[in-house]
């Protein structure tokens, strides 16, 4: 296979998933590790995608953002065993708040057992609520941004500003020990402020995919961030940084579908 075909095939591969292994583009173009490493050097040079440890993901502008049915394909494993670990850091009788974001709304399905209070913005994080009975929600109202299937505007940000929450959780497009995380989106970096704003406490999901990664608007500082769950496949370098900024990083290790089913109904079986 020439190199300009091989490469085609690897951003065909890209544009549909999102992100993918050096794996999995190995076997599906049939060539070494070594030369998909190689190709997709040549690619990030060219800025059409992103290379983290073990892959690369779509390339974006600093000012794209992502749909939810891009976000949903991209870590989806990785951001079920975050979800795990997030879930751990939610106390009975907590009052907090899910932003909008694929990883929260994972986290909101694990939740649907506890006591608790959440707010949201999201009508995903709302909806895999629906029939926890002991979790109140309040639904935030604004103008639906569909992309993200959550609301922003004044209205909406209003709202959040007058709540107080023990813990809020939220996510991002990018996030470094430099710039803390970010947005391409000023609206819903205004909401993120809000929430963070209101809160005790800043928990921020973010997979190896967002890690080193700068978008155009700042939602929370680094400093502000107390606690980041993550996956194995993010960048040590930022880690380390963010360690050394005071925030507290958890890394959650991927589980087999097999061992996860049955974790989940030994859970619901107690």
């Amino acid at each position: 296979m020439f190199t300009e075909e091989r490469r085609q095939i690897i951003l065909s591969a890209l544009s549909v998933h999102g992100s993918t292994s050096v794996a999995d583009l190995s076997r599906m173009v049939r060539s070494s590790e070594i030369t998909i490493r190689r190709d997709l050097k040549a690619l990030e040079e060219a800025g059409l995608v992103v290379r983290h440890r073990g892959g690369a993901s779509v390339g974006r502008s600093f000012m794209d953002e992502p749909s939810y049915r891009e976000k949903a394909v991209v870590a989806a494993a990785e951001k079920l065993a975050m979800a795990d670990v997030a879930a751990e850091l939610v106390d009975d009788g907590d009052v907090i708040m899910l932003c909008a974001g694929t990883t929260t709304q994972a986290l909101a399905q694990r939740l649907t057992r506890r006591r608790l209070m959440v707010a949201t913005t999201s009508v995903l994080v709302a909806s895999a609520l629906f029939d926890a009975p002991d979790v109140e929600v309040l639904l935030i109202g604004g103008i639906l941004r569909g992309s993200i299937r959550g609301v922003i505007g004044g209205e909406a940000e209003k709202a959040v500003s007058r709540l107080r929450f023990h813990k809020v959780f939220l996510s991002g497009n990018g996030l470094t020990a430099a710039n803390g995380l970010s947005t391409p989106n000023m609206h819903v970096a205004s909401i993120d402020r809000a929430a963070v704003e209101s809160t005790k406490r800043v928990m921020v999901l973010a997979d190896h995919t967002k890690i080193g990664v700068d978008s155009m608007v700042q939602t929370v500082p680094t400093e502000r961030i107390d606690t980041l769950v993550t996956d194995p496949r993010a960048d040590r370098a930022e880690l380390e940084g963010l360690a050394a900024a005071g925030v507290d990083v958890r890394i959650a290790e991927p589980v087999a579908r097999l061992d996860r089913d049955v974790r989940d109904a030994d859970r619901v079986a107690t």
